[in-house]
């Protein structure tokens, strides 16, 4: 068996957990359809992710401003 990656595209997300959607050609041409809920599965984040929840923590914090934006490379 050949494996691959694939992108996932988070549809739901909460504290602890989250959902992806699939869409039918990547379930029938990857070896997600032979996982089973509880299987391990390797998933590396984007560094965007990284810079995402840091900006959002930053939000939370001081709200977005100009100077914020400026601040953040916009």
């Amino acid at each position: 068996m050949h494996l691959i990656g694939i992108s996932l595209t988070v549809a739901e997300s909460s504290k602890d957990t989250f959902k992806v959607s699939i869409i039918p050609h990547t379930q029938e041409n990857t070896n997600l359809k032979y996982k089973e809920k509880g299987d391990t599965i390797n998933i590396e984040c984007d560094i965007i992710g990284k810079y995402v929840e840091k900006l959002l923590n930053k939000q939370e914090e001081k709200g977005i401003t100009k100077e914020f934006l400026i601040e953040n490379g916009f």
